[in-house]
């Protein structure tokens, strides 16, 4: 069985003794420890990084301005669903929420630093059992109760702390949500006008292989073709076809994603976005700078580091338990048998002093409390690293696949214009009757597998830059407006409650 104990030694200073004197010597020597604090300081998170990125060119060229990097699209519908998105979002509400949040819990820790002050009042009516005649008596009370714990070993200092803490990383996490949803927003956009550039294709496609059908039923009927090549045009016409209804799904589903992302319906932006325009791309190509640069711009690892403060903070709260307290208590009371007699000198009685808590023996469970927070700050510390080990990875791989999407898009449209040129030549041979259909065949299905391949690469090239842009903390550097409630209460004093 675990036994705890407090030991508590209380001096009050009564009015009319001179014993009042020594307790006001010892609060003042008592608070004049209030400066000292116990627990870590937080000294930083002396993190080490290489001094470039492997994929990335060994210049000291700085870094791109990340500020509304989404503009180097040039495309100003991104641009309006970008401002849409910011002002609608509902998870963009959320973090200011928890801003809030944030700020309401510091100004609670303020609050325990200073003295606590309460007042009561009572009017309480008698009568002496058995009497039958005259008034009743009354007996009528007010008086204040005051307490202040002085914060000797910076134990309150500490949670302050902790939640300032808390605070920024709120801040940082709203720059974080920030930077996800452009992201997601430049992300599903590019990837809406693929998938539309790939629809158009393959109706454009489909049409041509059924030009190219009825021409071999034309033959067909002529004698001068065969029934297996009438078979096979019609076949590939229907193929190419089949994949539309897919990429329509697809389509769909960008557009009702980004209907969400602007804290609309799913289908608020069918109109704007239904018609197609080209797939953008990036015409500036971002610079990533040094691997330093990411523990300062990057939201993530902001946020992360300042979680780590405060595991660092709540230490000293920990550990401040396991040092003595002392609080100052007071009260003041008038009581009267008339309301008129309350507050006359010789109906007031005061008490005050000190109060002193030792803790002697919980159990261990004040140092178990310092441990866990240790483990905590060890967690927080190896979660900061994590991130920053993951942010170079998202750079680096966001460099390599940009750098070699762009030269796998530069060979597929090789690709493509070789294949167009043999879909045409093998069509002329065929129809004058120098080649075979299967030919023919052969060429238009590979020149829609690489039309469509090279429109799959601009989109890989145009989402791959976004993906550097987040990966280098780039984002809305705007400020977000975070002390509006989304709820506002009326009514919310004493007022009458309708029965039922």
């Amino acid at each position: 069985m675990v036994f705890g104990s407090l030991f508590r030694l209380t001096w009050l200073a009564v009015s009319g003794t001179r014993r009042g004197r020594p307790v006001a010597v010892v609060v003042i020597g008592l608070a004049g420890l209030s400066a000292c604090s116990v627990g870590p300081d937080y000294l930083g998170a002396d993190l080490a990084v290489p001094g470039h990125f492997t994929e990335a060119a060994r210049t000291n060229a700085p870094r791109s301005d990340l500020t509304h990097w989404w503009k180097t699209f040039r495309d100003p519908l991104l641009d309006q669903l970008v401002n849409e998105a910011v002002a609608g979002n509902l998870d963009i509400a959320a973090a200011a929420a928890r801003i809030r949040e944030a700020r309401a819990s510091r100004r609670v820790a303020v609050g325990g630093l200073m003295p606590g002050v309460t007042g009561d009042a009572s009017a309480i009516e008698s009568k002496t059992p058995g009497e039958r005649t005259g008034p009743p008596s009354w007996l009528f009370q007010a008086g204040l109760d005051a307490s202040w714990e002085l914060d000797l070993f910076g134990g309150q200092r500490r949670t302050v702390e902790a939640a300032t803490r808390g605070v920024e990383a709120a801040d940082a996490d709203l720059r974080a949500t920030l930077l996800t949803l452009i992201g997601d927003v430049a992300t599903n956009y590019i990837e809406l006008r693929g998938t539309q550039a790939r629809i158009a294709l393959a109706r454009r496609t489909a049409a041509s292989q059924r030009e190219t059908a009825a021409l071999t039923k034309s033959k067909f009927d002529a004698g001068s073709s065969s029934s297996l090549d009438l078979a096979n045009a019609n076949a590939l016409a229907i193929a190419t076809a089949a994949a539309i209804p897919q990429l329509e799904q697809a389509r769909a589903q960008s557009i009702h994603r980004l209907g969400i992302l602007v804290g609309r319906e799913p289908g608020a932006l069918v109109a704007r976005l239904d018609r197609p325009t080209a797939v953008p791309a990036p015409h500036d190509r971002l610079r990533p700078g040094l691997p330093a640069d990411l523990l300062s711009r990057r939201p993530d690892i902001a946020r992360a580091e300042r979680l780590l403060a405060q595991a660092t903070a709540k230490i000293g709260v920990a550990d401040a338990a396991l040092y003595p307290s002392v609080s100052l208590t007071g009260s003041l009371a008038t009581s009267a048998s008339r309301i008129g007699d309350l507050g006359k000198r010789s109906t007031i009685g005061w008490s005050w002093g000190p109060t002193l808590t030792v803790p002697i023996f919980a159990g261990g469970q004040l140092i178990a409390g310092v441990d866990v927070a240790g483990a905590q700050r060890d967690e927080a510390r190896l979660a900061l690293q994590s991130l920053v080990l993951t942010a170079m990875e998202d750079v680096e791989n966001s460099l390599v696949a940009l750098s070699q999407e762009r030269v796998r898009a530069g060979q597929l449209g090789q690709a493509a214009a070789a294949y167009r040129q043999a879909a045409k030549l093998s069509k002329d041979l065929w129809q004058a009757g120098t080649a075979a259909f299967v030919d023919v065949l052969d060429a238009q299905r590979s020149l829609y597998s690489a039309d469509d391949s090279l429109i799959q690469s601009r989109v890989s090239i145009a989402t791959d830059a976004v993906a550097l842009a987040k990966a280098l903390g780039g984002g809305w550097d705007d400020p977000i407006v975070v002390d509006r409630p989304l709820i506002v209460d009326v009514n919310t004093g004493p007022h009458l409650v309708a029965t039922q």
